[in-house]
């Protein structure tokens, strides 16, 4: 029996994804950024001159992408990249008074993507959404390999279920 990957949790979770890519897209771009800017003015926004190694970091991104966004974004007045003081190798990104301002907008633009995506959904089932999305998310982060038990790759229903029971529970737990 073939795996039927329409069925599979990845699957939609890979739609899903491609679909708020696709309504990110939408609001972003009434503000004048693409999916993927946002997060630079933000990560801006929570510590203002920050290094493009550093941006690269927290994006999870490679350096010449940083390179480029700083480049479009500093285009649009929304940055300013200036050499450090004491390291002129070491180029530090800061927010203009117009990405400042900008920051405000894709608060507002996040609001209404977070509002549509969630409409249906009461607060129950959104936190629990949430705890299994971190739990997705840890599971597939860099320096996590699973156990290759082909066994498991025909029937992902029926791998670890005290693992899914088990993050089943936590989510029914609350957020904290």
């Amino acid at each position: 029996m073939s795996f039927n990957h329409r069925k599979s949790v990845t699957f939609r979770l890979t739609q899903a994804a491609r679909a708020h890519r696709t309504r990110a897209g939408v609001h972003l771009g009434r503000i004048g950024l693409h999916p993927g800017q946002e997060a630079v003015l933000k990560a801006l926004a929570d510590d203002d001159g920050r290094s493009m190694s550093e941006l690269a970091a927290i994006l999870g991104v490679q350096p010449p992408t940083v390179t480029k966004m700083i480049a479009r974004l500093g285009a649009q007045d929304l940055v300013r990249r200036e050499s450090s003081a004491s390291d002129g190798r070491l180029a530090r990104v800061y927010l203009t008074d117009v990405g400042r301002e900008r920051v405000d907008e894709i608060d507002r633009a996040w609001r209404r993507i977070e509002k549509e995506a969630m409409a249906g959904l009461d607060d129950k089932d959104r936190k629990r959404l949430r705890k299994m999305l971190r739990a997705i998310e840890k599971n597939l982060a860099p320096g996590t390999l699973p156990d290759d038990d082909p066994a498991d790759a025909d029937e992902p229903e029926a791998a670890e279920p005290a693992v899914h029971a088990a993050i089943l529970a936590e989510a029914e737990g609350g957020l904290h």
